[in-house]
């Protein structure tokens, strides 16, 4: 799933006195850019990408498929070993895409439908329960970027880096709008700024594995950044813990 060369990444590494892959976690809120981030920064060192957002959605997905109620549990939980997750390398996109038992859902599982509901499904002590084991073995080897909620608080504490991601809300709504709009040309601004403070509220006070700011994460405040500045930054930590 790497998207260059993984000897290529693994040689900058050794140049900067690095022998073991790096473990990077980056976490944040809904919408401020750590997708983006976590693919520049895999793509640039080669490593493994790994958005282990998609695996809520996608279980989501197949939730709403199969008309379970998200409030029972038990029904929920039936369906747990249905589910199978993968991803497979998609070069026309430069990233992974979703694999849900067998079937590409990356463009579904992105849909407005599955946003408004995803949070309340990864809420869910044994959805995270499967979802987190299974981005351990993904990340077991070193050599990774993921990104999600509770990656470096939860998956990865020993990681070497972790980001915490943020942007102002308004900033995160427009961009948020922008991607809906492809799909939903009917969405308004109002609908998004609703849904993205909805997810931000579950996310952060949920019961198991919430949103939190690691103590010992730096900061990566986008609000005012371009995908190159914000590349550069993240780099720029990166060759501080290699030195």
């Amino acid at each position: 799933m790497a998207v260059t060369s993984f000897r290529e990444g693994t040689a900058i590494l050794l140049f900067l006195g690095v022998s073991k892959p790096l473990t990077i976690a980056i976490d944040g809120w809904s919408s401020c850019g750590k997708s983006t981030l976590a693919r520049q920064l895999a793509q640039k060192l080669g490593y493994l990408y790994v958005d282990s957002g998609a695996m809520y959605r996608a279980i989501t997905l197949y939730l709403m498929r199969k008309g379970v109620e998200l409030s029972d549990l038990e029904a929920v939980e039936r369906c747990l070993p249905r589910i199978q997750l993968d991803f497979t390398y998609n070069p026309d996109r430069g990233a992974s895409d979703m694999i849900l038992n067998g079937e590409n859902v990356e463009s579904q599982i992105r849909d407005l439908e599955v946003a408004a509901r995803v949070s309340v499904v990864a809420a869910i002590p044994k959805v995270r329960e499967i979802a987190v084991a299974r981005q351990q073995a993904l990340g077991k080897a070193g050599g990774v970027v993921m990104d999600g909620r509770d990656i470096g608080s939860v998956v990865f504490p020993e990681a070497e880096l972790k980001i915490f991601m943020t942007a102002s809300p308004e900033v995160r709504a427009q961009r948020r709008l922008k991607e809906l709009l492809v799909k939903h040309p009917h969405v308004t601004l109002e609908e998004v700024r609703e849904n993205l403070a909805q997810r931000d509220h579950i996310d952060s006070t949920r019961a198991v594995s919430p949103l939190i700011q690691c103590p010992d994460a730096r900061v990566l405040d986008n609000s005012n950044l371009s995908m190159e500045e914000q590349l550069e930054l993240a780099s720029s930590w990166i060759r501080a813990i290699c030195y």
